[in-house]
């Protein structure tokens, strides 16, 4: 038509936007974790709850004797504060070199004397000390057993042996000595063969002797702790 100013079809309208690309999603993997620390952690938390409850009423018995001490008691071997427990992988020997488990140890109360095999004066004055100390108890002896570890090769005596062994049995071991370090050890200054040891039907080291003891005041810090645990430990293995 005419006088008309028209511009050109689609002149007037805005630019057409590129089509927006898809989006991309990248996937990365996620850390595995690490459950079996866990389950050793929790499982070793069960254990120690179960060995706590177990060693409630032993722990309970000696703490009446020996800390509340109703009767104004004093013991006369110094105590182990806290008991200090068999450990499972102490490698114990026969004599024949024939290994032992540490179980072997536990269910009655150990008199324990720690020497090497050639035993001087003082080694046989302890060994000593040990069968009498034992069957002093009377008829309580049955509950205690008389044990020798020997912390070296040499090999003891026939003699000795044959002495040690008459009537009731010791039990003879080998057991290095640092080995045996982990478990006993002596009084400052001393030596680990200066001392006995009495140790529990748990496997808890309880008591070290003074050197060169007094027979009669070991017998009644045995007889105390025999007396302490008459509730739960009964007479053999």
């Amino acid at each position: 038509m005419s006088g008309s100013n028209s511009s050109a079809p689609g002149s007037d309208r805005s630019p057409v936007p590129e089509p927006a690309l898809p989006l991309s999603f990248t996937v990365h993997s996620m850390p595995t974790p690490d459950l079996s620390a866990r389950r050793t952690a929790s499982g070793r938390l069960k254990m120690l709850a179960v060995l706590a409850v177990c060693a409630a009423p032993v722990i309970a018995s000696y703490f009446t004797y020996f800390v509340i001490r109703p009767e104004g008691r004093t013991n006369y071997s110094e105590f182990v504060t806290p008991p200090r427990a068999l450990p499972e992988a102490l490698p114990l020997n026969t004599m024949a070199g024939e290994p032992v488990s540490t179980s072997s140890l536990r269910g009655q109360w150990l008199v324990v004397v720690v020497a090497g095999g050639a035993c001087d004066a003082s080694c046989e004055s302890h060994l000593l000390l040990q069968r009498q100390l034992r069957e002093t108890l009377g008829k309580e002896k049955d509950r205690v057993d008389k044990v020798w570890l020997i912390t070296d090769d040499a090999t003891p005596r026939p003699e000795l042996m044959r002495a040690i062994t008459a009537g009731q049995s010791a039990t003879v071991l080998r057991v290095p000595a640092a080995s045996l370090a982990q478990w006993l050890s002596p009084a400052e200054g001393r030596r680990l063969d200066d001392h006995l040891y009495l140790v529990d039907p748990m496997g808890q080291w309880m008591m070290r002797t003074p050197v060169d003891p007094d027979p009669a005041k070991l017998k009644r810090d045995l007889e105390r702790l025999l007396r302490a645990s008459a509730s739960w430990d009964q007479p053999g293995r």
